[in-house]
């Protein structure tokens, strides 16, 4: 399966997408989403699952099941935009709360036997060399901590430039 997570709006994103795919699973905001509150109870109380129920408390095992996944977000200072920040860290229940040490850094252990390839494609107009560097540093980070099978990162000036990229 192939998971997209977006921050463009509905009318953006299907001028954007193509037809549904059968294959593919679309998260994006809705407008019920909630903010982690690091409360941990998707690891203690629900393990797995997170204890908020607004739709999206599923997302670390949705992560288990995809064998790609795709973020689409505007460039806000190097990183992701607020809607997407607030998915990936909706979704720490895919990784368990011990640590192990992995080339010299800490970092939580597996839930899950499966590892997915990351692409994050970054848009916004006249975005800086530090900007992009610290994004891909963070695309980076974000693959180490979930197991991917590595990343790309890309950067549009604008949706219809990325549109173009992708189709």
């Amino acid at each position: 399966m192939k998971m997209i997570i977006h921050d463009l709006d509905q009318q953006e994103y299907a001028a954007w997408a193509e037809a549904p795919q059968e294959d593919v699973t679309v998260i994006s905001d809705n407008g019920t989403i909630r903010h982690c509150t690091g409360c941990f109870g998707c690891w203690v109380r629900t393990p797995g699952v997170c204890v908020l129920k607004d739709g999206y408390q599923n997302i670390g095992e949705l992560f288990s099941k995809c064998d790609e996944l795709m973020i689409i977000s505007k460039c806000v200072y190097g990183s992701y935009s607020p809607f997407i920040l607030n998915v990936l860290n909706r979704s720490i229940s895919y990784v368990l709360p011990y640590f192990s040490t992995q080339s010299g850094e800490t970092h939580h252990r597996k839930r899950y036997d499966h590892q997915f390839a990351l692409s994050v494609h970054f848009y916004g107009e006249g975005l800086t060399e530090a900007e992009m560097e610290t994004a891909r540093k963070l695309v980076a980070a974000n693959s180490v901590n979930l197991y991917s099978t590595g990343n790309t990162v890309y950067f549009h000036n604008s949706l219809q430039a990325a549109k173009e990229v992708l189709a």
